[in-house]
């Protein structure tokens, strides 16, 4: 009859180890993907504020037609993203437009001094530092879901209920890791 309690003991105490295991795992993804959608509705930000740029600089820069059509190119593809790393990519695609742009707004001082223009300019400004930490979060979080389903012996029951790796939000070149340059001068 004992060994029948120690099996049935040590039984019991395996499903309590799978289940608590299980559900950091579940608690671990659900922010991931909390920290993804903070991302997310940033992103979103920055894609609505992008048309309002681009046509105000559109009265007074009319000889930039190609600069105009890259950021849209740009923005449309970061909007089509539909995992994590095309998001990385096309979002950088889209700063790097973004960058040139405030490059070639520099030979247009009426432009500049436009208060419209100024008050999205500052409002791009203050959502570009809210991806990066909304960035921050997500990499964070995807860091300990990821060390949780990879290592022992958490990855053991990860396998067995299907949790995969998770995606960083990167950057991947050095120009892309640029803010847009802001410059009220």
């Amino acid at each position: 009859m004992t060994p029948l309690i120690v099996i049935a003991a040590a039984l019991v105490l395996l499903i309590v180890f799978v289940i608590g295991i299980y559900n950091s795992l579940v608690g671990l993804r659900n922010q991931v993907d909390n920290s993804w959608s903070q991302i997310d509705v940033q992103l979103k930000r920055r894609h609505d504020l992008i048309p309002n740029l681009v046509e105000t600089a559109k009265g007074y820069m009319q000889h930039e037609r190609g600069t105009f059509e890259a950021i849209t190119e740009a923005r449309s593809k970061a909007m089509g993203a539909k995992s994590v790393s095309e998001a990385s990519k096309a979002e950088g695609a889209l700063g790097e437009a973004l960058s040139k742009f405030m490059l070639v707004v520099e030979n247009y001082p009426d432009l500049k001094a436009n208060q419209n223009f100024l008050a999205v300019q500052e409002e791009l400004t203050g959502t570009e530092n809210r991806i990066s930490f909304a960035r921050q979060s997500y990499n964070d979080q995807v860091l300990f879901f990821n060390n949780k389903t990879q290592m022992f012996p958490s990855n053991m029951v990860a396998n067995m209920f299907s949790f995969s790796k998770r995606d960083f939000f990167e950057l991947e070149s050095s120009t892309e890791r640029e803010v847009p340059k802001v410059s009220f001068s």
